[in-house]
């Protein structure tokens, strides 16, 4: 029998805007081709489950699924303690167009859900 937390991640949506350049767009997209394997154990590790995002233009949407166990302040946490995860970010970041109520440090802000079908 498998286990609730799996079939039953909790879900956020993101958004997070990219500079208005064509180049620094397709150097972002050939980056997320091969993430570095210690940024997806980062994220493994903090418990999210799934992750995809999607760009139209210059705004990506984050669908991030986690575990029962994860939380923004624990991530957040790990992160600053880990030097590659602290030099992914920075690297995304000459990428990246962060939304006027962004803080420096969490650049993908959350999205409120205002629909959902009636299952």
């Amino acid at each position: 029998m498998s286990n609730v937390k799996e079939r039953h991640p909790r879900r956020f949506c993101l958004t997070l805007d990219l500079k208005d350049d064509p180049g620094l767009i397709a150097e972002y997209k050939r980056y997320h081709e091969k993430v570095w394997p210690e940024i997806t154990k980062s994220l493994k590790d903090a418990g999210v489950v799934d992750m995809e995002i999607y760009l139209l233009g210059t705004r990506m949407f984050m669908i991030m699924e986690v575990d029962s166990e994860f939380s923004f302040a624990k991530k957040a946490e790990m992160d600053l303690a880990n030097p590659k995860v602290r030099e992914w970010e920075e690297l995304m970041g000459r990428f990246q167009n962060p939304l006027s109520n962004a803080s420096p440090v969490e650049r993908w802000q959350v999205m409120e859900k205002v629909f959902e079908l009636e299952k």
